[in-house]
């Protein structure tokens, strides 16, 4: 998960949008209208113009010229709004349509298109353009294999084809298979189970209120002992490595958002059955539970699109582009971060220091950033996709082209986006008003900026709140600050730059804390030293 998967939620109405691209329409077409005129104006002039005046005809000529320059200068930026608007007059519009058997919940993206459209929408690679940055992105990662391969020749006089590293952060993965397999079966059983007791029994209690009660503080306890504190010992008392860890913390933050969107959406479906009256109960079966487990959303529904076949050579391949991003990230650190981190201890912590860490941090930063995100939201979601045969794959959008950290909080990862919409956002809004728009927005930072931080604070055994600190401030008030209203091509260079700073910061000073407590351990560690960070102070202890 990346550190920037919040949203900023539109609150423009479908009304609102026909209008906007009324008046651009109306605008467009007066403004034909007066070159029209115009046009009709200087052909005029120039009938009444005598036949040797060749200034007259000049300034005809000139000024045609130029309303054809206008012209084609207005037409490109015409399309582009024309288009843009067209979207999210289609989007606001299937946002606000009702459901016919959700009871009243949003309907997301797959609830309306089906078929082949879907199955193709996110084939990135298919894009001559991006598929050409995918070719220099392999390149370079053959630089950097020949580059470690030379190195090692060089420095050791043999070729070292070992991969250290690797085998480190994923060390004790069978603890971790294990883990995680409990904490599927648990989520598998207890949700659905609690959920399916309370629905067939909430119309025949006399005290629903209690009854319900009774059943949520289970669900929540549930959560919170089980899914959350049972993974949380295991990573500590087994000490997993770091990759290992990032498996289990973060399958168990996906299968919380899962449980609690199964339980969202199915609960206001129980309360209208009771309050018709319905003979019948609207209780998923265990297989739709099931596939929604696996199904690459973390919004509920009974059914999805579906595509008709699986293509397996796909899957292989969306696999086998996961693991190469692996070594390409591997390569990464052995030829781009060691260096620069190993010898910490012999460098006193200084703003020099710091300020040239940040700019040398930068450019692995962004390459793993990049491979993250190509490896999961893409090649990793839309693997199981193939093999769930799962229609809807929209897990990202073109967050490259934002020129507002608005709009790239809503495309960066669609995922958690609509989870973070419908469940923080909406209900914030839903339980206290519809007013308090700022304060939803700020809740969900904050939730968001937690999470975040509490993975990697458990990941990497020490508490450094660097990017709770970029995501709550910084990340916040870029949001309000640099909004939608941006739309000049200049933001976008401004949103890149600050994503490269801030990657590179948070790079920096996570790599030098991470070796600083390697190369400064503490005898007896209390409380204390594991929220301090030790790269202030490794110096003093050697």
């Amino acid at each position: 998960m990346n550190p920037t998967s919040v949203f900023s939620p539109d609150s423009t109405v479908v009304g609102e949008e026909k209008m906007s691209v009324r008046k651009r329409l109306s605008k467009f077409i007066n403004h034909a209208e007066e070159e029209d005129e115009c046009q009709r104006d200087c052909a005029e002039e120039s009938q009444e113009a005598p036949s040797n005046g060749r200034v007259d005809l000049k300034q005809l000529i000139s000024k045609k010229i130029q309303l054809t320059a206008e012209a084609e200068e207005l037409k490109p930026f015409f399309m582009k709004e024309v288009g843009s608007h067209f979207d999210d007059f289609v989007t606001n519009l299937i946002e606000r349509s009702t459901s016919l058997d959700n009871g009243g919940c949003a309907l997301t993206s797959f609830s309306i298109f089906e078929g082949d459209n879907n199955h193709r929408a996110n084939e990135l690679l298919e894009v001559d353009h991006i598929r050409t940055i995918y070719h220099m992105f392999i390149a370079l990662l053959i630089l950097f294999i020949l580059s470690t391969l030379a190195v090692d020749y060089i420095d050791e006089g043999r070729l070292v084809l070992e991969f250290n590293l690797i085998s480190y952060a994923f060390g004790k993965l069978s603890v971790a298979m294990w883990t995680w397999f409990t904490m599927f079966l648990c989520t598998l059983i207890v949700p659905y189970f609690l959920f399916q007791r309370w629905a067939r029994g909430y119309h025949r209690t006399s005290h629903p209120l209690v009854y319900s009660f009774i059943h949520c503080f289970l669900f929540v306890v549930f959560q919170i002992g089980v899914l959350g504190l049972g993974p949380l010992y295991v990573v500590l008392a087994y000490t997993l490595p770091p990759a290992s860890r990032f498996i289990v913390i973060l399958e168990q933050i996906r299968f919380i958002m899962k449980a609690h969107s199964f339980v969202r959406e199915n609960v206001p479906r129980v309360l209208n059955s009771a309050e018709k009256k319905s003979s019948t109960v609207p209780v998923p079966t265990v297989n739709q539970y099931l596939y929604f487990l696996f199904a690459p959303t973390l919004i509920y529904r009974d059914n999805y699109p579906r595509t008709p076949t699986v293509r397996w050579g796909y899957v292989t391949m969306q696999f086998a582009q996961v693991f190469g991003c692996l070594f390409y990230v591997y390569y990464i650190f052995e030829r781009l971060c060691t260096p620069l981190f190993r010898n910490i201890k012999q460098e006193p912590f200084s703003a020099r220091v710091l300020i040239l860490c940040i700019f040398n941090s930068i450019l692995p930063g962004v390459l793993i950033l990049l491979l993250i995100f190509f490896a999961f939201l893409h090649c990793w979601l839309n693997a199981f996709a193939e093999m769930l045969r799962f229609g809807d794959r929209m897990f990202y959008k073109d967050w490259w082209n934002s020129t507002s950290y608005s709009n790239y909080y809503r495309t960066w990862n669609v995922v958690v986006h609509d989870w973070l919409y419908y469940y923080a956002y909406k209900d914030f809004l839903w339980f206290f008003t519809k007013r308090l728009r700022a304060a939803a927005m700020l809740a969900v930072f904050a939730v968001s900026a937690v999470v975040h931080e509490y993975a990697l604070a458990v990941c990497l055994n020490f508490f450094y709140p660097v990017l709770f600190v970029l995501f709550m401030f910084f990340g916040m008030a870029f949001n309000f600050l640099v909004n939608d209203s941006r739309k000049r091509p200049i933001w976008n260079v401004l949103m890149w730059t600050s994503l490269f700073a801030g990657n590179g910061v948070l790079l920096c000073f996570y790599s030098q804390e991470w070796y600083a407590r390697q190369h400064c351990p503490l005898k007896n560690p209390t409380f204390l030293d594991y929220i301090r960070p030790r790269s202030w102070t490794c110096r003093y202890v050697f």
